[in-house]
């Protein structure tokens, strides 16, 4: 990532989109200072308690960072089979991550079912089953459940339903809007799928190139994105109201994480790039008091870049907050 600055505010859901490598999952990490080697994390991040005074995660130590990792902010990462300690059986998971932070096992465990409960599982089922001997959607909602173990008051999910068919889709991210209505936990949910996210996210921030370049609430940047990588994105996601002509992929690749070119790092592939974005990196501007964009071009993108709007999308339209 290169000079990120994001605030995430509390009871939000908070929509992170991009195409693969655009740095969504480095982002997720570095909200738990969690950066694996050789990456490096510096500057701040600053979390702000329900009770007490904010923070600096990036200089807690070790005792610290544990219990800050599952008590107050916890993440779900795609793949719930590689989450899992394949020898170890879906209650033992739960049992450990108790004993781990000196919690009450028996009053924890109780909670776990709950939330097993809650996400439509046999707790019983569940507890005794080792992670092979549930089905990929089981797996990822016993995942969220033991994220929630603790009750954290923020869920990070990575690409929580990349591995997961349409329907399973769909069915994970209305129980998520379900705990998140239920439970006021503060939400960042990764995903390089723009209609999954659509009707769960408050706003939507769209990364390119290991930066944020366009941010604002769902309704506004679908209804009026001024991006042209996120009018892109939503030109490109295939859908049965516009015809085939009316969809087309993005050209080119985006760029190599230690290659990015100088200036806007999507003007390669931008068809509005001029000199002007090949020698600056443009800041943000404000298409409302609530939705920016970086690019120099924002106001005409809106005419030069039309896209269709999925049926998901619509949805959220017809929502307007």
């Amino acid at each position: 990532m290169d000079d990120v600055s994001m605030d995430i505010y509390r009871d939000e859901i908070l929509g992170v989109v991009g195409e693969s490598g655009s740095g969504k999952s480095m982002f997720a990490s570095a909200l738990l200072n969690a950066i694996v080697d050789p990456g490096v994390l510096s500057g701040e991040v600053i979390y702000h308690p329900p009770d007490g005074e904010p923070f600096d995660v990036c200089k807690l130590d070790d005792d610290e960072l544990k219990r800050f990792r599952w008590e107050e902010i916890a993440l779900v990462f795609q793949g719930a089979m590689d989450s899992f300690n394949p020898t170890m059986s879906i209650g033992g998971h739960f049992e450990e991550t108790l004993r781990a932070h000196d919690y009450n096992v028996a009053e924890g465990m109780a909670y776990g079912r709950e939330l097993l409960a809650q996400l439509y599982l046999d707790p019983d089922r569940v507890m005794r089953s080792y992670p092979h001997e549930l089905s990929g959607g089981m797996q990822q909602r016993a995942l969220i459940a033991l994220s929630l173990l603790l009750k954290p008051n923020v869920l990070v999910m990575d690409e929580p339903t990349a591995a997961l068919d349409l329907l399973m889709q769909r069915s994970i991210t209305s129980l998520l809007a379900k705990l998140h209505e239920e439970y006021g936990i503060t939400m960042v949910f990764i995903t390089h799928d723009l209609p999954l996210v659509a009707d769960l996210a408050d706003r939507l921030a769209v990364m390119y190139a290991f930066e944020f370049v366009e941010v604002g609430p769902c309704y506004d940047i679908l209804k009026n994105a001024a991006h042209p990588y996120t009018r892109a994105l939503l030109k490109a996601v295939p859908n049965l109201s516009s015809s085939i002509e009316e969809m087309s992929p993005i050209e080119g690749d985006s760029p190599d994480p230690v290659n990015v070119p100088e200036g806007c790092s999507y003007r390669l592939r931008c068809p509005l790039a001029d000199e002007r974005c090949a020698t600056a990196d443009p800041p943000f501007h404000a298409v409302t008091d609530r939705h920016e964009a970086a690019c120099y071009h924002w106001k005409t993108a809106r005419e030069e870049i039309a896209y269709t709007l999925s049926d998901q999308e619509q949805e959220v339209l017809f929502d307007e907050p």
